[in-house]
């Protein structure tokens, strides 16, 4: 027997750990499906069903694009800022101009600004995006209050609500909208040039620039798309409530990090996928789901969770010792 075969024996009963840990979030989102499916007769219905994804859509779209900041080795900890200041733009402009499509389209554009901001201050000034995301977090939460004055705006054009809480062929439109969202960044992520180059940063960026990848541009457009979804789910939510409220998204930041890495994004850059990040969010809401369902004490919510989040990071810790 040589080395090589007896090398590639004892690497054999690792496969069922590894094919665990890169399904790991699938896994788990099946056994609460039928756990809920066979305790309650209520949770699997397309009422349910439909509501969970409509109540979450601004959460998975916020995580779908945060996967790429992550898999560029970068965090981004203003998400929830740039959520807020997007909300209550919209809500001024839709009570100045009395247009509500123009005021819904301006979130996502304030987004997308406020996301290269972030991305320019990365990339050319080298700051660790960690710190450069916490401290515009900081700076974007008081733009949300000045802009407000610390109060609520409320909404009442006709038709500003619509794009919240109206429905096409019976699913709710932030439904379709996440459904849009998602397949858009998952090709973009798997299948484009950069796609590739997003995976080559986080993986070794000075070897990818020295491949010929421009990994600071990448940077900023991750940034830039971050910040875009982050607008996109503010106008959703905006829509929804009509009114815009300068603490807005507060912890939506960590949630959507939390569900990324509990999909199985390496929180070290370089290995993730968009569909992964969308099952962690849905993976948490059901938790949540379940509870209400089951009428459980929801203090033990955050428990359950924490404890799920905590247990897929531990196994996806293993799986990489393991390789």
């Amino acid at each position: 027997m040589t080395a090589i075969t007896a090398e590639t024996q004892r690497k054999a009963p690792v496969r069922p750990l590894l094919l665990a840990k890169d399904h790991a979030v699938l896994i788990l989102l099946a056994a609460v499906v039928v756990w809920l499916s066979v305790a309650s007769p209520a949770f699997f219905t397309s009422a349910n069903i439909l509501n969970i994804l409509n109540q979450n859509a601004p959460l998975a779209i916020i995580a779908a694009a945060g996967t790429f900041v992550i898999v560029s080795g970068n965090f981004d900890l203003s998400t929830a800022s740039i959520f807020a200041v997007a909300s209550v733009c919209a809500a001024w402009l839709a009570v100045e101009t009395g247009n509500p499509l123009l005021a819904l389209v301006a979130a996502p554009v304030v987004g997308m600004v406020l996301g290269a901001l972030n991305g320019l201050v990365v990339a050319s000034l080298r700051i660790h995006s960690f710190l450069a995301t916490l401290a515009s977090s900081m700076v974007y939460s008081a733009l949300a209050v000045l802009i407000t004055g610390g109060a609520l705006i409320t909404v009442d054009v006709d038709g500003f609500a619509d794009f919240g809480r109206g429905s096409f062929l019976g699913v709710f439109i932030p439904v379709w909208v996440l459904a849009a969202v998602v397949a858009a960044l998952w090709f973009l992520l798997s299948g484009t040039v950069f796609g590739r180059h997003v995976f080559a940063t986080g993986g070794n960026a000075e070897a990818a620039e020295l491949s010929g990848i421009r990994a600071d541009r990448v940077k900023v457009l991750v940034f830039v798309l971050s910040g875009l979804a982050a607008g996109i789910a503010a106008a959703i939510a905006v829509s929804r409530i009509s009114s815009g409220q300068p603490q807005a998204g507060a912890g939506m930041e960590l949630q959507a990090i939390a569900a990324i890495i509990l999909g199985g994004t390496s929180i070290h850059g370089g290995v993730g996928a968009v569909w992964r990040s969308v099952a962690g969010v849905f993976l948490i809401a059901l938790v949540g789901n379940g509870f209400d369902i089951m009428n459980f004490n929801p203090q033990l919510k955050d428990l359950v969770t924490g404890l799920i989040i905590l247990a897929a990071v531990a196994l996806a810790a293993v799986g990489r010792r393991r390789r």
